[in-house]
């Protein structure tokens, strides 16, 4: 089998659930050194560490037999051969859904995991894409604070980022947008949608060339939730270049 093939099967082998004839194949690509293998196992087990000390272990129920047992309609006054098989059966049975629940409960738990990293991976390189614009000397910035405040940061190739505070959540249906707007009546020009924290708090990052010689005003106005191609409201911000 083939790196692509054996991708989904990383997280199981490191939790012990692979299944053959998966487990032998990517057993052997780690036993020839196999890159793109060791890689993900290895962030698998790290995963599986993290799950380790984050999910509390769970423990069959004490009268997950019994109630096996009654649900079969089984009395348990007598113990003949019978009544012993039918209790092996029903204690059986409640293994293999127990188990089954915990397989299921692993799953929904290593999804969990594997997207709170995604987040926090798109959120780290975001973060490091505002650090580096704020870095650059090409950036020139503006403060803006009728009501809204904050700064508007402005590179010439890597684009336009706002930091905002006292911007109230937006109402329900509606979006805030940022607009680069032209000098001379041009039309403004879409610059990306965004909210605001509940806190008022806001970051928006817009990426992509700015003309800072054409360009007079960084504006942000309330529009329905999906934006539109102009501004249809009076803008909340207005920071001038």
């Amino acid at each position: 089998m083939k790196c692509d093939e054996l991708r989904d099967e990383y997280e199981l082998y490191a939790l012990g659930l692979a299944d053959e004839p998966e487990k032998a194949e990517l057993r052997e690509h780690l036993h020839r050194g196999c890159a793109t293998c060791t890689s993900g196992v290895r962030s698998a087990r790290e995963l599986a560490a993290l799950m380790a000390g984050t999910v509390p272990a769970v423990a069959p129920p004490a009268r997950l037999r019994k109630r096996i047992l009654a649900s079969a309609g089984v009395e348990q006054r007598s113990w003949g051969w019978a009544a012993a098989w039918v209790a092996a059966c029903g204690l059986l049975l409640g293994a293999v859904v127990y188990y089954y629940g915990r397989e299921q409960d692993i799953a929904l738990t290593l999804a969990y995991f594997k997207e709170q990293s995604r987040q926090q991976q798109t959120e780290l390189a975001r973060l490091n894409e505002v650090l580096s614009l704020l870095n650059q000397s090409e950036t020139r910035d503006v403060v803006f604070g009728q009501g809204p405040k904050g700064r508007v940061f402005v590179h010439p190739k890597s684009g336009v980022l706002l930091i905002a505070s006292n911007l109230p959540p937006a109402p329900a249906g509606k979006t805030y947008e940022m607009w680069v707007i032209p000098k001379g009546g041009a039309k403004p020009v879409r610059a990306g949608e965004f909210q605001s924290a509940q806190d008022g708090t806001a970051l928006h990052l817009q990426r992509g060339p700015v003309d800072l010689a054409t360009t007079a005003i960084i504006a942000v106005t309330l529009e329905p939730a999906g934006g539109v191609d102009q501004p249809t409201s009076t803008p909340v911000i207005a920071a001038t270049l």
